[in-house]
């Protein structure tokens, strides 16, 4: 009966071991699997991760009624026949002139050298001649020398230069309580299958906006521009996903 049992457990051990050394295989194999969808999709990515489109409309938050919001008085938060058509509420528009010149260089030249030598020798050790024989015992002359040189030499150049000129109309979707005004806009031109994006967000002041309703873009604050494209132009210009995938993973 005791045999049995102890032939019972340690059938039971074994299966748990197999059970066990199984399920570490399953994981591993899914976290491979995981960490090669995620490579493979990010690589076959063909546009950057861009904000969400602004909102269609943007509604006020209710706060209490000004003592003079009468529909008769002069303190009417809504426009009136008085004031000019800059943007200065929720919802208004405002015309941007994007016009960005960026360029930027560097250069760096770097050179460095260091030559050095050593030579020691030792004649003489506790009274006993090392160059030499000793009751012809050893033949010793101990001596050290060593030389080192080394040279380092680089440089480098880089030039950056960007252009971007447009137009776009942005929507204010938030007052500050400063008075500043945060827009957001987005355009879209499709032709022929070939989608050019362009995203302009960030923060102005009513003072920047012209009397025709337009601001510069070098007067936006907190400014956030995005011109891409999405199509069969921009998928030449890169690289297969393979490539692309062994870039992401090669060690070297």
């Amino acid at each position: 009966m005791h045999q049995h049992d102890t032939r019972h457990l340690s059938t039971n051990c074994t299966r748990q071991t197999t059970a066990r050394r199984i399920s570490r295989q399953a994981t591993g194999v899914c976290f491979l699997s995981y960490v090669l969808c995620f490579l493979l999709l990010s690589a076959c990515a063909t546009t950057p991760p861009l904000p969400p489109p602004p909102p269609k409309y943007v509604y006020p938050h209710e706060t209490a009624p000004h003592p003079g919001s009468a529909s008769n008085s002069l303190w009417r938060d809504s426009a009136s026949l008085t004031e000019d058509n800059k943007a200065r509420r929720l919802n208004d528009l405002v015309t941007i002139n994007v016009v960005e010149n960026i360029s930027g260089s560097g250069t760096a030249d770097t050179t460095a050298g260091r030559d050095s030598s050593v030579d020691a020798g030792i004649t003489s050790l506790l009274g006993l001649p090392l160059a030499g024989s000793y009751k012809g015992r050893y033949n010793l002359a101990p001596t050290v020398s060593g030389s080192m040189k080394d040279n380092f030499k680089g440089n480098g150049n880089t030039t950056r230069t960007g252009k971007l000129i447009g137009t776009i109309t942005a929507k204010v979707v938030e007052v500050m309580p400063n008075g500043l005004l945060s827009i957001e806009s987005r355009k879209e031109i499709t032709i022929n299958n070939e989608k050019q994006i362009l995203i302009l967000r960030g923060m102005t002041r009513t003072d920047d906006i012209a009397n025709d309703n337009s601001v510069l873009s070098s007067r936006v604050a907190d400014a956030e521009v995005f011109f891409v494209g999405d199509g069969i132009i921009q998928d030449k210009q890169r690289p297969g996903w393979l490539v692309r995938f062994l870039d992401k993973v090669w060690p070297f």
